[in-house]
């Protein structure tokens, strides 16, 4: 049987099942199934509207636990703790359900309800300062501030006006109820009947008085006048460079005798220099050990296939020679002179870039002694120029200073019409707030509107979908081993036959893998048979190619050849111009009168320039040398290479005979 409810009572209803619900021990699916079990009496708005409130709720518990725990703060110290889930519940109807349910519904719940209770509660929740400061920023911990601010704080400010009015109401009600009690028992005066007077003439109020500036003080004299401590600097700094000059002629003047070389000393070191026998580095001889090295497979199939590959060259070599084929010696001995030409090219190229070298560096010194000069005369160019910009950048701050005058004289005319404007623009204000206003409501009541047809559909869908959960279903299926699945494919079998076929493959997989393991041992024995014939094979031409190395390199040292000297007419045209541009250095040098201190640091740069010199001379001789003989050394080198190897191989071999 469905009965009607008053709005007290379902306000307590949702009171009860908040205090009931404990998140810790209960879902929030399975509260909602209980609390609608026991909703069935009421009809399907009101059950409705208690389940999406008890949802809401629990929902929005943390952002509704702030509003609540500030007011138990401030108002409502006095309040008992009992009531905590009725301000929770009317907090979230204010927030969420206000444009829903429509501000008529909402006050005949507050009507309902302790009037003083809700006075107090609903007056601390809508203010302006506090929705506008902690309000909104403890929900914005919880959500986006963007969020927040647009579909829950303007909303509730958009509502405050409205809800005021409630407020008012409630007041009114409080006050009626407690003049009506203290009314009964006090007599209620009466007015005399005094004359009426006549109504007086209001005085004009005075002119209100204009506002007076204060008086500006005087610019200072001081500002036009160029300050003391500019001058007093200039003179300091124009001592401190006349003592810093006399200090510099006295050490130069007073330096230190055993510091400076004579020119005649300086000679006689390079003739010393000179006279010293050039350095001669001797060749150590070094006697290689026969140790015996233990060769891996890679190292022996890889030499045994370098000398396999020899082999076969030598006999294509031979074949050539008996059916006519010419001899490459000749070819061979032209294109060694022609690499001697080369690396004599090579020589002489290498030479004149260090004579171009050391030239440009001649020339880059007298350079520098003509930049010197002209920075001197651009320093005094430019010393001119800043004594005129300081003089346009005085006459440019007169100027400025001239016009900051003009604007503090306009500013003060501007203030003057500062109100006038002010109320234009309140004014304007006030109409903009008014059409907004109208937009807002029938914005809203269209929402409305579609918020109810949604929520119809919504519930008509929950209840089609509670109708088809409620069907019971049967989840148990027998198995039977031996039958196939029944799903019609060519290859379907029962579980019996397919580990029958399973123990079948792996018995067929054990025999391959026995078959693959004998393989791989007589793989095994093959692969080292054919590594000791590879050894065998690898002494045997190491030997021989020893013999035939020896002999080559006794041949080589008797067609050895002396060096030959090498001039180029490039070289001494170079070395010309070098000598003629140090002469000229040297004679702008006694010009420019270069202080003695200087002339001792050039000396010292001077000859650790020419020992640079002469070091690089002798490294270029000892590189033609290597060079000149390169070939040859680098032939022997590769022969002494292969007999040693062929040595310590023959001997691994020998050692591995012995053992086996």
């Amino acid at each position: 049987m469905v009965k009607m409810v008053s709005h007290r009572e379902l306000i307590a209803l949702i009171v009860q099942q908040l205090n009931k619900f404990n998140p810790e021990n209960q879902s929030m699916e399975d509260f909602l199934n209980e609390s609608a079990m026991m909703l069935q009496t009421l009809n399907v708005t009101e059950e409705k509207f208690v389940l999406d409130t008890l949802e809401g709720c629990t929902e929005y518990k943390s952002i509704l636990d702030v509003v609540v725990n500030a007011f138990y703060a401030q108002d409502g110290r006095y309040c008992p703790i009992s009531e905590r889930s009725l301000y929770l519940v009317i907090c979230y109807l204010a927030t969420f359900q206000l444009e829903e349910i429509g501000l008529q519904h909402f006050s005949r719940i507050v009507k309902s309800l302790d009037t003083a209770k809700m006075q107090k509660f609903l007056r601390f929740f809508f203010n302006d300062l506090y929705l506008n400061t902690w309000i909104k920023d403890e929900w914005s911990h919880f959500y986006d501030s963007v969020y927040v601010k647009e579909n829950w704080i303007d909303p509730l400010l958009r509502w405050q006006p409205k809800v005021k009015q409630l407020i008012e109401k409630l007041t009114d009600k409080l006050s009626n109820c407690t003049t009506t009690v203290k009314t009964s028992r006090v007599t209620q005066p009466k007015e005399f009947n005094l004359t009426v007077p006549k109504p007086r003439a209001i005085p004009l109020p005075p002119p209100a008085p204009l506002p007076v500036l204060a008086k500006r003080q005087p610019v200072p004299p001081s500002i036009y006048k160029p300050p003391k401590e500019r001058k007093q600097l200039e003179e300091i700094k124009t001592k401190n460079i006349q003592k810093a000059k006399d200090l510099l002629l006295k050490a130069n003047t007073n330096q230190f005798r055993c510091a400076t070389i004579k020119p005649e000393k300086r000679e006689n070191i390079h003739d010393r220099m000179e006279s010293k026998p050039a350095f001669k580095a001797q060749k150590i001889q070094s006697k290689i050990d026969n140790i015996p090295i233990k060769l891996n497979t890679a190292a022996i199939l890889r030499e045994g296939a370098l000398y396999q590959r020899k082999w076969e060259e030598e006999l294509k070599r031979i074949e050539n020679l008996q059916q006519g084929a010419g001899d490459p010696s000749e070819f061979l001995e032209w294109q060694k002179q022609m690499r001697g030409k080369d690396l004599e090219e090579q020589l002489a190229e290498i030479e004149c870039r260090r004579l171009q070298g050391k030239l440009s560096h001649e020339e880059a010194v007298l350079a520098r002694q003509n930049v010197i000069q002209e920075n001197k005369k651009k320093a005094d160019l430019f010393r001119e120029k800043k004594a005129e910009l300081m003089h346009l950048y005085a006459e440019k701050r007169l100027q400025e200073q001239k016009e900051m005058k003009e604007l503090v004289e306009q500013v003060t005319e501007g203030h003057k019409n500062v109100k006038q404007a002010k109320a234009k623009m309140q004014e304007y204000k006030q109409q903009i707030v008014q059409q907004v206003c109208k937009k807002s409501e029938e914005l809203l009541r269209q929402a409305l509107e579609e918020e109810e047809e949604k929520n119809r559909k919504r519930y008509e869908l929950i209840q089609q979908i509670r109708a088809i959960e409620s069907i019971p279903n049967i989840r148990h299926k027998f198995v039977d081993l031996t039958e196939t699945g029944g799903h019609g494919l060519f290859g379907e079998m029962s579980i019996v036959e397919l580990r029958e076929r399973l123990a079948l493959l792996k018995e067929a997989q054990k025999a391959a893998e026995e078959e693959k393991r004998d393989q791989i041992i007589h793989e095994k024995q093959a692969k080292e048979q054919l590594l000791l014939d590879k050894l065998d094979q690898i002494s045997q031409f190491r030997a021989e190619l020893g013999r035939a190395a020896a002999l080559k390199q006794e041949e080589k040292k008797k067609s050895q050849s002396g060096e030959r000297p090498m001039k180029d007419e490039r070289i001494l045209n170079l070395q010309k111009k070098i000598a003629e541009k140090t002469m000229e250095r040297k004679k702008q040098e006694g010009l420019l009168k270069i202080i003695p201190q200087k002339t001792r640091i050039v000396s010292n740069k001077d000859s650790f320039q020419w020992n640079h010199w002469k070091e690089l001379e002798e490294s270029r001789e000892r590189q033609f040398r290597i060079l000149q003989h390169g070939f040859m050394d680098r032939e022997a080198a590769q022969k002494r290479e292969l007999i040693a190897a062929a040595r310590s191989g023959a001997k691994a071999c020998v050692l591995r005979s012995d053992l086996k």
